[in-house]
């Protein structure tokens, strides 16, 4: 070794110099260095968990969501068909009612026509009787009386509603 210019103390002071030198940098530089990177990988690992589980969240939270969304519509489907549903009865209901109602007002109608066809028949009853009786007096040039006289009028009445 002494033809390559090496010397064994030189090789042995450099080799103890490289020792405590590797001992300092193991336990100043090393230790930390390697806690730094440790930590590093820590908060890395973490981060790609926390992802996953965010991912995983999302997922679930669009599933959740296109159910609900589906619910919200079947739900939407039923409200509209009860709303036609109870349109549909109310319809009918209405109908009924305004038959009902019509039914009403023709009933009372035709009561109402009876009793004005029986006060006209009345009322002409009794401007006939007077001109009857006017008309009576002067052909037979006497006077009948009321009672006879009321009698032939309904008499005459009669068969001429009759006829009609």
């Amino acid at each position: 070794m002494d033809a390559l210019g090496i010397t064994y103390q030189q090789l042995l002071t450099q080799l103890v110099s490289f020792l405590v030198l590797f001992f300092l940098l193991y336990k100043l530089a090393y230790k930390p260095i390697i806690g730094m990177l440790d930590s590093r990988a820590e908060k890395i690992k973490n981060s790609l968990d926390a992802a996953e589980n965010a991912k995983k969240d999302a997922e679930s939270t669009a599933e959740k969501i296109e159910k609900e969304i589906a619910s919200a519509r079947i739900e939407g489907q039923k409200i509209v068909s009860d709303a036609r549903d109870a349109a549909a009865k109310l319809k009918i209901q209405l109908e009924e009612k305004a038959k009902d109602e019509s039914e009403i007002l023709i009933e009372k109608a035709k009561v109402d026509i009876e009793r004005e066809k029986s006060a006209a028949i009345e009322e002409i009853r009794k401007n006939f009787s007077g001109i009857a009786i006017a008309a009576a007096e002067k052909i037979v040039e006497s006077s009948l009386d009321e009672k006879t006289h009321s009698k032939l009028i309904n008499k005459v009445l009669d068969s001429s509603l009759k006829e009609n």
